[in-house]
């Protein structure tokens, strides 16, 4: 006997980031893989690390000047990047450090991030009433980002581990085609699968598998600018505290940082973050959230929509980044990544199960053409990627696509679920 059991992220019915999770019994997935005509014949493999430190930097971006691929590094600090043209320079950008641009010699590519200070007279500048500064970003979101549609290529992948081992993997190129931001409205835009894979654990101890709804489409749903009713609505930022931090910088320009933190206490959990704005434009560039997790009540209420009676449910985390990257006009969707963690156990059981699910997606390029997506092509909200995606096991399914490389011990888990299957 089967069942299944959904958790989500909720404020209120009309102010949510859609983060579903079904947990049901694993059933084993096989269908035939899409193919395409390859398009990108160039690649650029290296790995980014800190100067200081000589530690990998995870998730910095990485892109090819006059062009629109791009990609981001994985937690190894390691990259590849294609293009349909010979690579010979490439930018790599990190919020706290100095963009490089560096020319392209023998592979693999070694770059080395600087740390970016804020001189003392630029932290200086930064007065005011950070609030004030918040809704003045808000106000002026129409004019900071894309004016026209857009249809973007983008890599995308959820994981899920049970303890420290993964069960689950699935990947998928979408496009995502995205309405202009000052229309203010998220209903319009959409999302389409191109190609994706699913690998699932056999084991017979792994009967709860834990698979992400709505894929790709968290892209349009967690866009905070642009659905402003999770967090930009103004009853919603009257729930909040402001504190100005030391500002950074980002692509080379000044951000002021501003915290929130919960002021008063509501019927539903609230969050604690960090927003990234850009000085000269007042644009949010970079957005950090964390679920409140004081209460575990309402923090539970947030996630967990039903589940079997005889199983316990314990929030631990949910958080999401969401980064967007200035092109020099205009502030574009560029990441995301959401990580929930918590722990279940069925009662009279004495040990729970910790479970870690993380999903991201990376824009790696801007098609020319912005058709919205037909209702047919649609992948929904409620959809669940494995019932679409296709075998894990051809070495090539990507040759045609930048990704998000998998790091050392994803590919190592790939590696023991493809022994097992």
């Amino acid at each position: 006997m089967g069942f299944d059991y959904i958790c989500h992220k909720i404020t209120h019915p009309m102010k949510r980031i859609i983060v579903l999770l079904v947990i049901l019994f694993v059933s084993a997935i096989s269908l035939a893989a899409q193919t395409d005509s390859v398009r990108l014949g160039y690649v650029v493999r290296g790995r980014v690390t800190d100067l200081s430190s000589g530690k990998p930097i995870e998730s910095a971006h990485v892109s090819v000047p006059g062009r629109h691929h791009a990609t981001v590094t994985n937690e190894d600090g390691d990259f590849s990047i294609k293009s349909d043209a010979p690579i010979r320079e490439l930018i790599f950008s990190y919020v706290g450090y100095r963009t490089v641009r560096q020319r392209i010699g023998s592979e693999p590519v070694q770059v080395v991030m600087v740390p970016e200070s804020i001189l003392l007279e630029e932290a200086l500048i930064v007065s005011g009433d950070p609030a004030q500064i918040v809704q003045a970003a808000v106000s002026l979101i129409p004019d900071n980002y894309s004016p026209k549609p857009e249809l973007l290529e983008c890599f995308y992948r959820e994981t899920v581990r049970k303890r420290q081992r993964f069960t689950y993997i699935s990947e998928a190129v979408a496009r995502i085609y995205k309405s202009p931001y000052d229309r203010g409205s998220v209903y319009r835009d959409r999302a389409a699968l191109e190609k994706s894979r699913i690998l699932l654990s056999q084991r017979r101890s792994d009967t709860l598998s834990i698979k992400m709804m709505g894929g790709p489409t968290q892209a349009i749903t967690q866009d905070v600018v642009k659905n402003s009713d999770i967090l930009f609505d103004p009853d919603e930022l009257n729930l909040y505290h402001f504190e100005m931090a030391t500002p950074v910088h980002m692509d080379g320009r000044t951000q002021f940082v501003i915290r929130l933190t919960p002021k008063t206490e509501c019927d539903y959990a609230l969050y604690h973050g960090t927003l990234y704005i850009d000085r000269e434009t007042l644009a949010f560039s970079r957005i950090e959230l964390s679920l409140d997790m004081s209460d575990k009540g309402k923090a539970t209420r947030m996630m967990l929509v039903r589940k079997p009676l005889t199983l316990r449910f314990t929030p631990r985390e949910l958080s999401l980044i969401i980064n967007y990257r200035w092109d020099g006009e205009k502030y574009r969707l560029e990441y995301f990544r959401s990580t929930l963690r918590f722990n279940c156990d069925w009662k009279r059981r004495l040990f729970a199960t910790a479970y870690t699910v993380v999903n991201e997606l990376v824009v790696t390029d801007i098609r020319p053409e912005a058709t919205p997506i037909a209702r047919q092509e649609m992948f929904r909200t409620t959809d669940i990627l494995d019932e679409k995606a296709g075998e894990f096991l051809d070495p090539d399914f990507w040759a045609d696509y930048n990704i998000i490389e998998p790091s050392e011990s994803l590919e190592h888990a790939i590696e023991r679920l493809k022994k097992r299957r």
